[in-house]
């Protein structure tokens, strides 16, 4: 038998475990809405904002967590790649889960399902947290010194008057959306597939760490809680095992059963049982039980098949000779 656990990564999808694809569409368009909605009502807590981003800084320094500055400074050696960073901000989020989502629908519905549920578990955890502890964002706050590498060098999704930005939330750093869909989208992979390769798929959720804090969009902690609560939503909803795969043994044809009782000496159900065999002595005539015995012995079917022969040559030309003598009588 085989489970899902180790089922090889070619194997055909399991048709039924796929829910209805409108359904989702309307499931998943839904869920984007209310995270969009959930980040509005965010707004509006500019000095909250400002106050959390300075308790943040402190404790990350007080805890000796590397400076995001550091990782900043490696960007900007080199224009292109600091403008490769923001691009990969900007427009990698949001396809890349998507495109996710929709192989695993296809490919791997069972994993499908379960993916799903643990980004909407966190989301909705994320947006809690957006609510409750809005933050500013470290290109935002003064004390850091760090700079707002997409308004400087493009591309931004963020209005320059954050306040005022009707497009999107700047006050919602806490925790990093960005970094924690992008593991899922790793893990996620990881346990559908069977290739040795798709431990690269842990790239994504390190390039995405590198980007959002390079361009100063989120603190080394942001990251840190949206981890934890993406273990919490992992150890909640566990993938379920599937059913195990069982070879289909077929049932003996009709045909067959007549010649499986021939062979095994028993008739199968609803089958009447045939004339038995005799044995081949039976059949001889009698006084020939020794010449049956010597041709079965060894060396002997040469000696055996001599005398039979002379036997009955003997006994056709005393036929012969007996009808000589009637006639000339």
């Amino acid at each position: 038998m085989m489970y899902a656990g180790s089922e090889p990564a070619d194997r055909e999808p399991d048709g039924s475990a796929r829910p209805p694809l409108i359904r989702e569409l309307l499931l998943v368009v839904g869920l984007f809405v209310v995270y969009k909605l959930g980040r509005q009502a965010a707004n509006g807590h500019v000095d909250e904002a400002y106050a959390n981003a300075g308790h943040v800084w402190d404790l990350e320094r007080a805890v000796r967590l590397p400076a995001e500055g550091a990782v900043q400074d490696l960007l900007l050696r080199d224009e292109t790649l600091i403008h490769l960073a923001n691009t990969y901000y900007a427009t990698v989020h949001f396809p890349a889960t998507a495109l996710f989502l929709g192989w695993l629908y296809w490919r791997r519905p069972r994993h499908y399902v379960w993916s799903r549920r643990v980004l909407a578990a966190l989301t909705g955890a994320a947006l809690v947290l957006h609510l409750l502890f809005p933050l500013a964002p470290p290109r935002l706050l003064a004390a850091t010194g760090l700079i707002d590498t997409g308004q400087v060098y493009g591309p931004t999704v963020y209005g320059a008057t954050p306040s005022t930005d009707s497009m999107a939330n700047q006050f919602a750093a806490m925790p990093s959306l960005h970094f924690g869909w992008a593991v899922m989208v790793a893990v996620g992979l990881i346990v559908a597939t069977r290739s040795r390769w798709r431990w690269l798929w842990l790239l994504h959720p390190a390039v995405t760490l590198l980007v959002i804090v390079g361009t100063a969009n989120h603190y080394w902690l942001d990251s840190i809680v949206v981890s934890a609560l993406l273990a919490v939503a992992l150890a909640a909803l566990r993938l379920p095992r599937a059913e195990p795969v069982r070879a289909h043994r077929p049932w003996p044809s009709a045909t067959a059963m007549p010649v499986a009782a021939a062979v095994s000496g028993t008739a199968g159900p609803g089958v009447l049982p045939g004339p038995r065999t005799r044995p081949r002595s039976s059949y001889l005539p009698p006084g020939t039980a020794g010449v049956t015995g010597a041709a079965e012995t060894p060396g002997a079917a040469g000696t055996a098949g001599t005398f039979m022969t002379t036997e009955i040559s003997g006994a056709s030309e005393a036929s012969g000779a007996s009808m000589t003598a009637g006639t000339r009588r």
